[in-house]
């Protein structure tokens, strides 16, 4: 397992959901201190995705790196972790001792549903003993929301996507157009050939066209003008069929 830090892109549906998560949990649970959200990916890599202090980030990242601890547990196996005094906590022999000296007395972890991924909510206080049943009733009730509210962000997030890799296709089809003075249909099929020639995803290559960093730029690559002059007669029979009422295959 390795740890990673999020981007400093502009913070997606899902992320702002995490960090909001997280922020609501630190102010409403019982006993808790402070929190953090660590999310495991289908490659078992895992990262800290929001945190409320600094504290809960060292904290996960000792787990992270020894393989050990409830917020480790929560998201690879077990569901629910409580040690509400670490001191004495026979179970994390390594990871225990290391995380009092960072200052943290207790700990526990719920493991949420994060769409294809596992997501582990990270309960941390500076005293050992903060937790009590209330804790617990709490964590459980949020960790059942939770998952709704991660699988509607998931959802935002997978539509904005959509919608930005349309627009960046279209920009980069127009660019194409203007660059190489051919019609919308030469341009799409321009970018459609270079992407199966290369295996790169048409939105890859269209994020290449609008930041000029596609290969090869202009000149016109040598194939080319004989491509678009094969790809408009495709339009044309395409074209023709449909006048005809003839179906055309995909």
């Amino acid at each position: 397992m390795s740890a990673e830090t999020v981007s400093p892109h502009e913070q997606s549906a899902r992320d702002a959901a995490l960090t909001s998560l997280a922020t609501s949990a630190a102010g409403n649970i019982p006993g808790v201190d402070f929190v953090s959200i660590t999310v495991h990916e289908a490659d078992h890599t895992l990262y800290t995705a929001a945190a409320t202090d600094p504290l809960a980030e060292q904290a996960d990242a000792l787990q992270y790196r020894l393989r050990e601890g409830p917020c480790y547990a929560a998201v690879t196996d077990e569901r629910f972790v409580l040690v509400n005094n670490l001191a004495a906590a026979a179970e994390f022999p390594r990871y225990a001792p290391r995380a009092v000296d960072l200052g943290v007395g207790a700990h526990a972890a719920i493991q949420l549903v994060d769409g294809k991924r596992r997501a582990g909510l990270n309960l941390y206080a500076r005293t050992a003993g903060s937790f009590d049943r209330s804790t617990v009733q709490f964590a459980e009730l949020f960790a059942a929301q939770a998952g709704a509210i991660l699988g509607y962000a998931e959802q935002v997030e997978q539509l904005s996507n959509a919608v930005q890799t349309r627009t960046d296709i279209g920009t980069a089809v127009g660019i194409l157009m203007e660059r190489y003075h051919v019609n919308r249909h030469q341009a799409f099929a321009f970018l459609t050939r270079n992407s199966q020639d290369r295996n790169i995803k048409v939105r890859v290559l269209a994020q290449q066209v609008i930041d000029d960093t596609m290969e090869p730029p202009v000149p016109v690559p040598s194939f080319l003008p004989e491509f678009l002059v094969a790809a408009q007669q495709s339009f044309d029979r395409d074209e023709d069929d449909l006048r005809q009422g003839k179906a055309t295959s995909d």
